[in-house]
């Protein structure tokens, strides 16, 4: 010590938030734009992003922005709201999901976060207990992992299936679970494979929970009634001002015509990936286990490529010598897969896929 003073900072910070921080999406899309070549004058081509609303042909319906403008002018709503959500935002919410439930939710059951990521810490948060574990899919949104390792909660990973449209393997599920298992993760539709289940599944998923005696923690269904992430409409900030817009109920008209809650669902809008015929032209080199959706993911054929180990050296190169953002698969847990986003304006969705198509030939093993 020197004249009373620690010359030695105490504060070591947490590894275990140092680990969470590395495994976000957004960090790993940062690191590739890192790897860009400032001399390409071409326009950055960002497949890897997986937020649509910031391109104009996705903009957030006129309904929705004209209706949150009248609530601000109202000044009705500048003060802080309960932490579970103001009463009119979650009366709609609940009316709405009532619309498809057998049974009734009331405005007491619906608990509003600040997005999707503090739901995630909610729940983690409140089903940590000593030795407990929870059951994630691979591939996955990685936040999930990133929070339970915070909260010291084992995680424990079932597979979904790409032969079966990316379905829940129930049976590794059986045998993962234990009397520790406090609950499963599903992601419908989902995030990263673009991919809706069916009825028939999600009933099988609930039986199997069922006998297990687990929770399951459905994710994405409702994360967003209107388009992609806009900061102004997501389901987030529900606990401020969009349940008063919606006078009471939540309408679809919100909706952008051709989706169906949210943006994760319907594939190909408006035909643009039949009318280009892209698609096709990179097969050859990415086998898609099924048709596009916003998002989709893909298995990278290495065995075609010279030069390139695996998805996250084919992302950086690709970065590098096109222009051209793809999200490497093992961030969302899947070794050797791509996730490509489609949700962008068609144009750069030629151009970054004949990129593709253009590196993958250039790179392509000599016959």
């Amino acid at each position: 010590m020197e004249d009373g003073l620690v010359n030695k900072w105490r504060f070591l910070g947490n590894k275990k938030l140092s680990f969470a921080s590395s495994v976000v999406i957004k960090r790993v899309l940062t690191s590739l734009k890192e790897n860009l070549n400032q001399n390409d004058t071409r326009p950055i081509i960002p497949l890897g992003r997986g937020d649509p609303s910031a391109f104009p042909s996705f903009q957030t319906t006129s309904v929705a922005e004209d209706a949150i403008v009248d609530a601000v002018k109202s000044a009705k709503f500048n003060h802080y709201s309960p932490n579970v959500g103001i009463l009119p935002a979650r009366r709609a919410i609940a009316d709405y999901l009532n619309r498809d439930l057998p049974y009734k939710l009331s405005p007491d059951d619906v608990y509003v976060t600040v997005g999707c990521k503090q739901a995630i810490e909610v729940i983690v948060t409140v089903l940590t207990s000593p030795g407990a574990n929870i059951l994630l899919p691979r591939p996955g949104y990685p936040t999930y992992e990133a929070y339970t390792r915070c909260n010291q909660l084992e995680v424990r990973y079932f597979d979904l299936l790409p032969e079966k449209g990316w379905e829940v393997d129930l049976d590794a599920v059986e045998a993962l679970a234990d009397e520790n298992t406090v609950a499963m993760v599903i992601i419908n539709p989902g995030n990263p494979c673009g991919n809706v289940y069916t009825y028939q599944h999600l009933n099988k998923i609930a039986e199997t929970a069922r006998k297990l005696g687990i929770m399951v923690i459905s994710d994405e269904v409702y994360q967003h009634l209107t388009f992609g992430s806009n900061p102004f409409v997501p389901m987030g900030v529900f606990g401020s001002i969009v349940p008063v817009i919606t006078l009471g109920s939540i309408s679809k008209r919100w909706m952008v015509p051709g989706w169906r809650l949210g943006w994760l669902v319907t594939s190909d809008p408006n035909g643009i990936l039949q009318k280009s015929g892209i698609v096709e032209s990179i097969k050859d080199f990415l086998t898609l286990s099924s048709y596009p959706a916003t998002f989709t993911q893909v298995k990278l054929n290495l065995s075609l490529l010279e030069g390139i180990d695996n998805d996250t050296e084919f992302c950086l190169k690709l970065a590098k010598e096109e222009s051209v953002i793809i999200l490497p698969g093992v961030a969302v847990g899947l070794k050797d897969w791509l996730r490509i986003t489609f949700a962008v304006e068609l144009s750069a969705l030629e151009d970054g896929l004949g990129r593709v198509k253009a590196f993958c030939q250039r790179h392509a093993k000599k016959q």
